[in-house]
């Protein structure tokens, strides 16, 4: 039995999938979440297999849950399942030690056989993002800028940033400094989009 974790932001979706993947005779859905800190805890505390995650969710993002159990040494492995087809995003993800992603419009038959994949030690990669992910700008964020631009891009202040973050306001207009000089912007709304555009946040 593959015993799975997923974590989804979007119930209805969550629902869907725990009900669908459910029914499979070798997959047991263990333990559901709707944001990345429940996900690494959830991880955490059963142990699956396998944890089925979204990318974007509240307090942390599907990449940075994977990176974290890499880091730990757990057993678990990674699947991105999401709506994000930039390369970007799959270069990020296969860095943080993800070993499968797939486009949330795919069959559930499909979700299916790449869980089981997985769970075999393998990888399962869209194969019509595999090639996007080779051709993709290498990410030039470091994990910082990227959580500081994430937070202005959401109309945060520097001031209320640095709050977040633990750090000054000056420090915080550094990093968005930084991080629009290494994306070619001029500003932080341009850096933010073009960071958004090449799935680099």
């Amino acid at each position: 039995m593959i015993r799975l974790v997923i974590a989804e932001d979007q119930t209805l979706v969550l629902g869907a999938l725990a009900r669908l993947l459910g029914l499979e005779e070798d997959i047991e859905v263990v333990a559901t979440a709707v944001d990345g800190n429940a996900a690494l805890g959830a991880v955490r505390e059963h142990r699956p297999d396998i944890l089925l995650t979204d990318i974007e969710m509240p307090g942390m993002t599907g990449i940075n849950v994977a990176r974290i159990l890499t880091e730990d040494g757990a057993a678990t492995r990674t699947i991105i399942m999401t709506t994000y087809d930039r390369g970007g995003y799959l270069r990020r993800a296969l860095d943080a030690g993800v070993r499968g992603y797939l486009l949330k419009d795919s069959p559930v038959e499909q979700l299916a056989k790449s869980i089981r994949i997985v769970a075999d030690g393998g990888r399962s990669i869209a194969p019509e993002l595999a090639a996007s992910a080779w051709e993709s700008q290498a990410d030039p964020l470091s994990e910082r800028e990227r959580a500081v631009l994430r937070l202005a891009e959401e109309g945060n202040s520097n001031k209320v940033i640095g709050r977040m973050l633990s750090l000054s306001p000056g420090t915080v207009r550094n990093y968005l400094a930084e991080a629009a000089s290494k994306v070619g912007a001029s500003s932080r709304i341009e850096a933010s989009r073009i960071a958004r555009d090449n799935g680099w946040l």
